[in-house]
């Protein structure tokens, strides 16, 4: 299997600095601030990369379990709302929010959600990110 790489630099203090993430394939690289991550500043922020990891790996694999129980997709869409809060006085990643759309002919919703729900548990990054409550909400088109 493959080994990934990603890169970042921090440069100042917490408030004042400012840095930027990089993916080892080049392709995104992206500036980030305090500003980005606790406030509404422009550039990005470690929270939103999580969110696009978890929301491409469980659309992968849950076009790949569907697929394996006989009922490929069409479509898969995956929205990640990544919840970051103060908690014991610091910063933690409290809840990742999925909401997915699919369009997957012929399936019956009962077992499109029992495949969903298996899939949000068995996915890789799912997985590494076991510290974190993970909620789904699949529905189908």
């Amino acid at each position: 299997m493959a080994t990934r790489t990603a890169s970042a630099v921090w440069d100042g203090t917490l408030k004042q600095g400012k840095g930027s993430m990089k993916l080892g394939s080049g392709a995104f690289e992206g500036a980030y601030s305090f500003s980005s991550r606790f406030e509404e500043g422009a550039g990005t922020n470690p929270e939103e990369l999580i969110g696009a990891a978890e929301a491409g790996c469980f659309s992968m694999a849950l076009s790949s379990n569907l697929e394996k129980a006989g009922h490929p997709a069409k479509h898969i869409s995956t929205q990640a709302t990544v919840k970051l809060e103060m908690v014991g006085g610091g910063p933690k990643i409290t809840t990742i929010d999925l909401k997915t759309e699919a369009e997957v002919p012929g399936i019956d919703p009962s077992k499109f959600q029992e495949i969903a729900d298996a899939t949000k548990k068995g996915c890789p990054v799912s997985a590494a990110l076991a510290g974190t409550q993970i909620n789904l909400n699949a529905t189908l088109r």
